[in-house]
């Protein structure tokens, strides 16, 4: 898990500076759009909505809008069937597997984008099912001021939890719980309950094996690759299945 988790913390930085251009709003405005048109559009009874309403909220986006965003996919405020999940597959230079979700109202143009994106940055779109294999979607629920793990592992392992991994959360001590995709919930409300301090629950593609990218050119070509995919409206989330060393990641970045 190390190389996905330190690219979870840089898009978790990266989305407090996207948040200030906006575009964080729309994307979690999407989610909200789609949690509610998936299920009933009460955050009590829709865990999916919930989540998606409590990272509007960490996001800054106002009441109004997540409300609006509710009604759009509860469809008493327009229709909001036209939006889609759609699961995109490619590779990376050097055959490092990626794997997109996108919510969009048109395929052929998020498959343009998402096309061209990977061939300007050492990458190719492939077909769908060519990298799936390689990932494991999995509950992750992220919690800071870690201080005892022994009650960590006790708690995690109360709420149904496969693993941990201690590292830093929004800046502070902090760990990731993982647990399989149906126990997400369970696994959150168990942590709650002791008192922990979430900071995002979510579902997330996990890589099975990682690739090890130790050449500066290739992680240089390959972090480009994943900050315009990043970029692309259409896009939800990104996932690759590389490991980079902290002061290479930090190189290329820079």
């Amino acid at each position: 898990m190390a190389g996905h988790s330190k690219w979870a913390n840089i898009k978790r930085q990266k989305a407090r500076v996207d948040a200030v251009k906006g575009k964080t709003f729309a994307r979690i405005s999407r989610a909200i759009i789609v949690a509610a048109r998936n299920g009933i559009p009460d955050p009590e009874g829709n865990f999916q909505l919930r989540t998606a309403i409590e990272k509007a909220k960490a996001a800054g986006i106002p009441n109004d809008n997540i409300e609006r965003a509710i009604a759009k996919g509860a469809g008493t405020l327009g229709s909001a069937n036209e939006l889609e999940d759609i699961r995109y597959e490619g590779y990376g230079p050097g055959g490092v597997a990626v794997l997109i979700e996108a919510l969009t109202d048109n395929r052929n143009r998020t498959a343009a984008d998402l096309r061209s994106a990977f061939s300007k940055n050492g990458g190719n779109l492939g077909e769908t099912g060519c990298v799936s294999w390689m990932f494991a979607q999995k509950g992750v629920v992220s919690l800071r001021n870690i201080t005892d793990e022994d009650a960590l592992l006790e708690a995690s392992l109360e709420g149904g939890a496969e693993s941990y991994e201690l590292m830093e959360v929004d800046e502070t001590p902090g760990a990731e719980v993982l647990t399989d995709a149906a126990g997400l919930e369970t696994l959150n409300q168990a942590l709650q309950e002791r008192g922990y301090d979430i900071s995002d629950a979510e579902l997330r593609w996990i890589p099975e094996n990682t690739l090890e990218v130790a050449d500066p050119d290739q992680a240089r070509s390959l972090l480009k690759l994943m900050d315009a995919l990043e970029d692309l409206d259409d896009v939800q989330t990104v996932t690759a299945n590389f490991d980079m060393a902290e002061d290479l990641m930090a190189l290329s970045m820079g």
